[in-house]
Order: structure tokens, then C-alpha cells, then sequence
């Protein structure tokens, strides 16, 4: 009886421990912003504005651009990288049709450095503070901006 019950114990508490985060979807631990307009008039704004602000640009070297997954037809997420030259990260963003006929433009990780494979995911990899930090840089640099270029 009392192996039960520390199994039972150990079970439900292991996460907390080991660290494990378990959630469910694609990307679990996205900032989603709900933005209403159209898909592709959202999409249409962010190519404008990294026209307009090419340093948002990712470097070309790393070969990685915008759009859906062409391997995948149906790929929900049209996928966006912008880049902040000062401090030399790549952002991974998204957009897709919201159910509530607008569209999500999700905000889901930073890379470090100009070589990919240094991500780490907003709201999963961030302590409290540096998650608040990035995102309201992201908020101040692209989700505004973008926006404008609605109206």
C-alpha cells in the first residue's frame, strides 16, 4: 500500500522536478496576438513594413524566408522571421486565420545569434522578467508597427 501511494505521489510530482513542461498543440507556449484583419492583409502589412524597414530582414546567408510549409498543402501557419541587428537575434513568428474571422499573429521564439539552432521559445525558455522583456520588445518593434501599416 505505501509503494502505491508513493507511486501515485512520484507520478504527479515528477514534473515539477525533472522540469518537464508538457503541453498540447503546435506551439504550445506562443504569445498569440489577435489581430482584426484579414490573413493576407496582415501578411501584405508585415511584407510592407520589412520592405520598408529592411534591417527586420533576416540576413540572407541563412537562408530561411517567409511562407507557408510547401511540403505541407495544408499548412495552417503562414511562418515570419524578422531580425533585430543590434542585438543580433532572429524572431520566429507566425500568422494564421483566427476562428473569430481575424487573424493570430504568433510570437514563439528567439535565436541567438546568426546561427540557427541557439532558439529559445517565449513563455517556456525565459525566466519571468526576460519574458516580459522580449516580448514587449517584440509588441514595440513589430506587432505596432505592422499594425499601422493597416490603416
Amino acid at each position: 500500500m505505501k509503494w502505491r501511494v508513493f507511486t501515485i505521489i512520484s507520478i504527479l510530482l515528477l514534473p515539477f522536478f525533472t522540469g518537464c513542461n508538457i503541453a498540447a498543440g503546435s506551439y504550445p507556449y506562443a504569445a498569440v496576438y489577435e489581430i482584426k484583419t484579414k490573413e493576407e492583409d496582415l501578411i501584405k502589412a508585415i511584407q510592407d513594413f520589412k520592405r520598408d524597414n529592411p534591417e527586420f530582414n533576416v540576413p540572407g546567408q541563412l537562408q530561411i524566408s517567409d511562407g507557408r510549409d510547401t511540403s505541407d498543402l495544408n499548412s495552417l501557419w503562414y511562418h515570419v522571421y524578422f531580425y533585430y541587428p543590434q542585438e543580433k537575434q532572429i524572431i520566429n513568428t507566425w500568422t494564421r486565420p483566427s476562428n473569430s474571422g481575424g487573424t493570430s499573429f504568433a510570437f514563439v521564439g528567439v535565436n541567438e545569434g546568426i546561427v540557427l539552432g541557439n532558439w529559445k521559445e517565449i513563455n517556456k525558455d525565459f525566466n519571468s522578467a526576460g519574458n516580459k522583456e522580449v516580448k514587449k520588445k517584440f509588441e514595440e518593434r513589430i506587432v505596432s508597427k505592422v499594425i499601422a501599416y493597416l490603416h
